[in-house]
């Protein structure tokens, strides 16, 4: 389906030919998984190792050995996020006087809206990574270090599904400052706060959750700060529904924390897209004026980040519902 949309576009836009490179693209929009391969309107070009599992995976789809491939017709519809020696050797095979126009927004607005399926295979998902966050901190001891704990939840992941959608972040105390700190040999001595944001790959999709382990004795700062992003979490998915920006729902949750006093230690994105990637279209960012549609799903994590003290970021995964949003993340915050 996603395809015959692809070709809609490319007859409006006057493209002679498309070529689609990105393997999330061609998965998305084949179901065919190829780290080699160029789709175009009526053919995938691949090799060998994936020729056989794209005939299977779709048979309705023309397969062909990617040393056949030609770039054609004066007007060629790509993704300009291709690596750059890519492009350099598609405009090499290319007619002289060819334009390259660019169709990246295009393919993240198709992959934007999920379909039934891919819906149903996040949400097991994320289910799973909730089960793997609840099982793994009963089994966090004091003495660990941070990236012992990492390991007990990155073989979980393994052996449950299918690994890990992203490098998980264990972060032990004042680390969590630090928006994507990599786990060290940092020690929890079991007293301190410990923030894990973590995500598993299941049916070729990915997951995203953060949770936290408050301190053992919960100072007033500490209090403060996490009670006021779990208010703006809340806030945020209380807003999510149909219409709304993403520019829109970022400032629901910024304006709780600037109205707490802490708007300059929030210094990222609320939230971004969830699927066949861990970074994908809609974005809930200042700069994102893209209405939310149901069939979307986006993640909601506000944080606050005090260098050298502490931080808190609280992350769910919501779908966007004719109504409003549903949380695909069921575990307790």
């Amino acid at each position: 389906m996603r395809l015959e949309e692809l070709k809609t576009i490319a007859k409006r836009r006057r493209l002679d030919q498309l070529v689609v490179t990105g393997q999330a693209d061609i998965l998305a929009l084949t179901g065919v998984n190829t780290d080699n391969g160029i789709l175009t309107a009526d053919a995938l070009y691949t090799d060998f190792r994936y020729v056989a599992a794209a005939r299977r995976v779709a048979p309705g789809l023309k397969v062909l050995d990617i040393k056949r491939f030609r770039p054609g017709g004066r007007r060629i519809g790509c993704s300009f996020a291709m690596p750059h020696s890519m492009f350099l050797a598609l405009g090499e095979k290319a007619p002289r006087g060819v334009r390259f126009v660019d169709i990246s927004k295009d393919l993240s607005a198709l992959r934007a809206v999920k379909t039934p399926d891919e819906i149903e295979r996040i949400r097991a998902a994320e289910k799973l990574a909730c089960e793997i966050w609840e099982n793994s901190r009963a089994r966090f001891e004091p003495g660990m270090t941070e990236r012992q704990m990492a390991a007990v939840i990155k073989k979980a992941m393994i052996d449950r599904g299918e690994g890990e959608a992203f490098p998980t972040i264990v972060c032990v105390g004042a680390n969590a400052a630090e928006c994507h700190h990599e786990p060290d040999d940092t020690v929890w001595n079991g007293r301190e706060p410990v923030l894990v944001d973590m995500g598993v790959k299941l049916g070729g999709v990915c997951s995203d959750l953060t949770r936290n382990i408050p301190p053992r004795r919960r100072g007033g700062l500490y209090s403060k700060v996490y009670d006021l992003v779990l208010q703006a979490n809340l806030a945020a998915i209380a807003a999510a529904r149909p219409g709304i920006t993403g520019r829109q729902l970022d400032k629901v949750a910024r304006d709780v924390i600037m109205k707490g006093g802490f708007g300059r230690c929030f210094g990222h994105s609320l939230g971004h897209g969830v699927g066949f990637e861990i970074h994908e279209a809609p974005y809930a960012s200042k700069k994102c004026d893209t209405a939310l549609r149901p069939g979307m799903v986006v993640t909601i994590e506000p944080g606050v980040y005090l260098e050298g003290n502490l931080g808190v970021r609280i992350e769910d995964l919501v779908l966007i519902t004719e109504t409003g949003c549903e949380v695909l993340s069921p575990t307790a915050k």
